[in-house]
């Protein structure tokens, strides 16, 4: 079953997903970025340009979401490198800290509290997220052009792309397209005819989300509303997280859902 609630970090989200039988779910992209603690370790799960599919691991896991453009100044890296990618801890920070980080979660009462309390404890260490990018970010999220938005913000295009792309990790344009993906599914989660959901989400028409489905997220949209309709019934958690949700695999390579 997967959970969540807001996080005391502004803008984050906590997460835990306990294991059950049935499918494993895809995770969609939706421009944030995870620190997640399970079976014994941490990783991190970068910006993600498609669908990832877990492996059916069904161990439990825990994870801090981060809102679009502000994990790469709590991580140190660039989300670009991290693109498309489940990286563990230990290849950022150093194998010590993330032992000891490791340690302490492993010995904790409440691990999933204690892994808030590492976030917060390295938030307040690190310089705060770009506030520009931040306000790109809402402006993409209400619907704004990209033209619009770098105006707003008062960059230029190629200001623009260069800090989304270490924000980010990627263009302002696959930003924009996976903010209005998520409006769009959003709206279906509700219920909302494909047609009014497409143009309610800034989509041309039906097939303009439909081809944005095929392009990122692998699948249609009859199948993903199959998918949530059976998240819906088969845990408590509402499905408006089930692209999001995850669950790493420590293989180095990307953190999953």
């Amino acid at each position: 079953m997967y959970e969540e609630r807001p996080s005391r970090l502004a803008g984050a989200v906590v997460w835990t997903r306990t294991p059950q039988p049935g499918p494993v779910y895809p995770v969609l992209p939706d421009g944030c970025m995870d620190l997640l603690w399970g079976a014994g370790q941490l990783f991190v799960a970068g910006p993600d340009t498609h669908a990832y599919t877990p492996t059916g691991d069904r161990r439990a896991y825990a994870g801090v979401r981060f809102a679009p453009g502000t994990a790469p100044a709590f991580l140190g890296v660039p989300a670009h490198e991290l693109r498309d990618r489940r990286v563990g801890l230990a290849d950022l920070w150093g194998g010590a800290e993330a032992r000891r980080l490791a340690e302490r979660l492993a010995a904790a009462a409440d691990p999933v509290a204690e892994l808030e309390a590492v976030a917060l404890r390295q938030a307040a260490r690190t310089r705060p997220p770009d506030p520009l990018l931040g306000e790109l970010v809402r402006r993409l999220e209400s619907g704004a052009t990209v033209t619009a938005a770098a105006d707003a913000v008062g960059l230029s295009t190629r200001q623009l792309h260069r800090r989304s792309l270490d924000a980010f990790g990627y263009g302002p344009k696959t930003l924009a397209r996976v903010l209005r993906l998520q409006r769009a599914l959003t709206l279906v989660r509700r219920g909302v005819p494909y047609a009014d959901a497409a143009v309610g989400a800034g989509c041309v028409d039906q097939a303009h989300l439909a081809r944005e489905m095929r392009d990122l997220a692998g699948t249609t949209l009859r199948a993903y509303s199959a998918v949530a309709a059976s998240a819906t019934s088969a845990v408590s958690a509402t499905p408006a997280r089930l692209a999001n949700s995850e669950t790493p695999q420590p293989s180095g390579s990307r953190i999953t859902a």
